[in-house]
């Protein structure tokens, strides 16, 4: 029986800007006063103006109550997977079930080996990813983890704490190789307008589905989360995701029955961000929720 559709995530992607730290906090609170969902932030360890992303995430999931939060998408190369695991368990449980694992397998490769990481072709980071999703799932639910691959051995660990619910493992994939892996072992992908746009969503999208076919899985049971950029502005449309709130909605509304999109994380590129994601959680979130229902 196919799996039916919950109703879509709606929420923020952001940036760990250190200097900004102030603002996002103001973000955060008005997207948690806003009733969004999501919350996805960029992990770029490398980066020097940036946060380090997971103890940003712990702070935030502090400060909040009901916003669920993720890396948008964790920089592999850069966080082993035995210690990735414990880390969002651990996240898992402090906050009572509020974090999923976005993962990449990696980019700015001279960065990360400016950082002591391994420099990888296209083919290994995939099937480095691979592997360490194998560890991860492996630490959430068994009592000893063995695994000897051509990236990562672990020799008998004890993992835990278990999480507090089911993580999920959501994928930032682009290529026709990430996008197959995708479909065959990930629970959730992670496509941002910037890199995708909507014109590209369903070649990728029929790589994943004809993947998790093979695979044995429901392609329906992959969560499609998309990440959007632009502005909410009054007057005329001046872009694709650009104009008034009803363009906003008619639009993500589309992507949703069109495109297959499980939901959105708003990535503000103009005016003031915090009345951005104010507008957009209390004139665009509702409408898109009620549009898909």
């Amino acid at each position: 029986m196919a799996t039916t559709r919950p109703t879509p995530d709606l929420g923020l992607f952001l940036t760990p800007e250190a200097a900004s730290y102030p603002d996002l906090l103001r973000q955060v609170d008005a997207a948690e006063r806003g009733g969004l969902d999501l919350i996805g932030i960029q992990d770029h360890p490398y980066q020097a103006r940036f946060l380090d992303t997971f103890a940003l995430i712990a702070t935030l999931l502090a400060k909040t109550e009901r916003l669920r939060f993720l890396p948008d998408v964790a920089s592999l190369p850069l966080r082993p997977p035995a210690l990735l695991a414990k880390q969002a368990a651990s996240l898992d449980v402090m906050s009572g079930g509020r974090f999923e694992l976005g993962l990449g397998a990696g980019a700015f490769w001279e960065g990360v080996a400016a950082m002591g990481g391994p420099v990888r072709t296209p083919g290994e980071s995939v099937d480095a990813l691979a592997e360490a999703i194998a560890i991860v799932r492996a630490a959430w639910s068994e009592r000893s983890v063995r695994f000897h691959g051509d990236h990562y051995t672990v020799d008998g660990f004890r993992p835990g704490p278990p999480p507090a619910h089911e993580i999920g493992i959501w994928i930032g994939a682009i290529k026709p190789r990430m996008l197959r892996l995708t479909g065959r072992l990930a629970d959730g992908w992670l496509p941002s307008s910037s890199y995708v746009p909507p014109s590209a969503v369903p070649a990728m999208t029929s790589e994943i589905d004809a993947a998790a076919e093979r695979a044995g899985r429901d392609p329906a049971a992959i969560r499609r989360v998309y990440n959007v950029g632009g502005e909410i502005a009054d007057g005329p449309v001046r872009g694709l995701l650009q104009g008034p709130p009803e363009h906003w909605v008619q639009t993500l509304s589309a992507f949703g029955a069109d495109l297959g999109f499980d939901g959105f994380l708003f990535w503000p590129s103009g005016g003031d961000t915090v009345e951005q994601i104010e507008r957009f959680a209390a004139e665009v979130a509702p409408a898109v929720r009620a549009a898909a229902a």
